[in-house]
């Protein structure tokens, strides 16, 4: 009988090692599809020197749907911070208003999916974050590089870009979604994904 104990405490024991082993290396996987894409996006010539199409945040969207509100901000956090240490910028303006429209943006996607997922499916949620990044971003632009409130002149360019990427966003993290092995058993449900919103 004491053996059996023995045996079920070793197995338990394993199956939580594993199970951690396996959140590292997702969180490892989407830190890392994040940095790829924050890099990439950085070769993109751009009309604005903080204006991005945000395809790195593919890697946030999938954690929050994936692993949940911790892990989201863990890695938007981490991509900021190593992707700025890599560009060099880290701690100017630029690393400033990447980490603070990504983190408001991942702020903003938990409440949503938390309070409303039944009203909002991914891509809502995924715009709403887009349209929250770059809010985010102007106040931060005006408050800390031009001072001049004539920068919110562009917040009707800024709210139609963030419907395009906030939706490309979605789309693109969808569709990993569905090719992600016991994706049921993960935070989405079908119910999450109606055809529009």
């Amino acid at each position: 009988m004491e053996d059996e104990k023995i045996i079920s405490m070793l197995l338990l024991n394993k199956h939580k090692h594993l199970i951690n082993s396996l959140k590292l290396t997702r969180l490892s996987m989407l830190i890392g599809l994040g940095l790829i894409l924050f890099l990439f996006e950085s070769l993109i010539p751009r009309p604005l020197p903080w204006l991005k199409p945000g395809f790195a945040h593919v890697a946030t969207l999938l954690a929050l749907y994936m692993m949940g509100n911790a892990t989201a901000l863990i890695v938007i956090i981490t991509r900021v911070l190593v992707g700025s240490l890599l560009l060099g910028s880290l701690f100017n303006p630029t690393f400033i208003l990447a980490l603070g429209g990504g983190v408001m943006a991942t702020l903003a996607m938990i409440l949503i999916k938390h309070q409303f997922s039944q009203t909002f499916s991914i891509f809502g949620i995924s715009i709403i974050g887009a349209t929250v990044h770059n809010l985010t971003q102007l106040i931060l632009v005006e408050l800390i590089i031009v001072h001049r409130i004539e920068v919110f002149y562009l917040s009707s360019f800024m709210m139609l870009s963030s419907i395009f990427t906030g939706f490309i966003v979605a789309l693109v993290s969808y569709l990993i979604i569905l090719k992600v092995p016991n994706a049921a058993n993960l935070q989405l449900k079908h119910k999450d994904i109606p055809i529009a919103d």
